[in-house]
């Protein structure tokens, strides 16, 4: 089963920007995550001066050249979430595109949905590409939940619970 979805490249960036290994972990990148904080934690303890770590934490500017290797990890991670983002976004849309390509969105997750279970408004919904649309605000749904994810609207037989 699929669990990936889209995600937003340039939020994964901004929080691994704020704290090393952030974006990774919103993009459930839970290992790549762990090794970029480690990865910026070592350079900090390996080649940041502890006078440079001091002056910062006391609040007066250190010199750029002290803390260059750890910011250079720090750019490093946060190029590397923005691509596994982006990355993850372009695999999505191939495995929506193929699902399409078969019939319906449900081949994709390894999931059969029954047009016998879905609410006639529902089973009315299915498009010419086997993707469900929601009968109230008319957004591509995914067919293996009972509601819409848009407006939260049932798409099964008013038994959504």
């Amino acid at each position: 089963m699929s669990d990936r979805s889209l995600r937003r490249p340039w939020l994964a960036a901004l929080l691994a920007l704020f704290v090393s290994g952030l974006g990774h972990a919103y993009l459930r990148r839970w290992a790549r995550a762990l090794g970029w904080y480690l990865a910026v934690a070592a350079a900090v303890f390996l080649f940041v001066p502890e006078g440079a770590v001091t002056a910062a934490f006391s609040g007066d500017p250190p010199p750029v050249r002290d803390l260059a290797p750890a910011a250079a990890v720090v750019g490093a991670s946060v190029i590397d979430a923005y691509v596994v983002a982006r990355r993850n976004n372009r695999e999505y849309e191939r495995e929506r595109d193929a699902a399409r390509v078969t019939g319906t969105q449900a081949a994709s997750v390894g999931v059969d949905v029954d047009p016998d279970e879905m609410s006639a408004d529902a089973a009315e919904a299915v498009d010419a590409d086997g993707a469900v649309r929601c009968p109230e605000c008319e957004k591509e749904t995914d067919p293996t939940v009972d509601f819409c994810q848009w407006c939260a609207e049932p798409l099964r037989g008013g038994d959504a619970s």
